[in-house]
């Protein structure tokens, strides 16, 4: 009998995957969204930037200031730091860094002016 073990790898995933996303392509004309952690974090970024009243609402296309939503948003950020510390890229830590520090800044900046 031989020694070597012969394994089967079922890879009929890959091309599932790969015609859902051209059926996808097809109809909506655009490739789709590739998830990353910077689109992520990027995303609780901006939603942050409008609960700092520093950008406008899609949906009402005003500017609502939520002082407590932004730093509910700036908290959870720096969790995801403390969380992922070590396990993130060299840019995507940097990125982390410089945006709990624009949003910091910008939370201290309202925060002075509302007293």
């Amino acid at each position: 009998m031989s020694d070597e073990i012969k394994k089967h790898v079922d890879e009929s995933w890959k091309d599932a995957v790969g015609e859902e996303k051209d059926k996808v392509e097809a109809e909506n004309g655009e490739p789709p969204v590739e998830v990353s952690f910077g689109l992520f974090i990027t995303g609780l970024m901006m939603e942050a930037v409008m609960a700092l009243g520093d950008l406008e609402n899609p949906v009402t296309h005003k500017k609502e200031p939520n002082l407590q939503h932004a730093k509910i948003l700036i908290d959870t950020l720096e969790m995801l730091k403390e969380k992922t510390k070590n396990n993130l890229s060299k840019d995507e830590d940097e990125a982390m860094g410089s945006i709990l520090y624009d949003l910091r800044m910008r939370f201290v900046a309202k925060a002075g002016k509302k007293k």
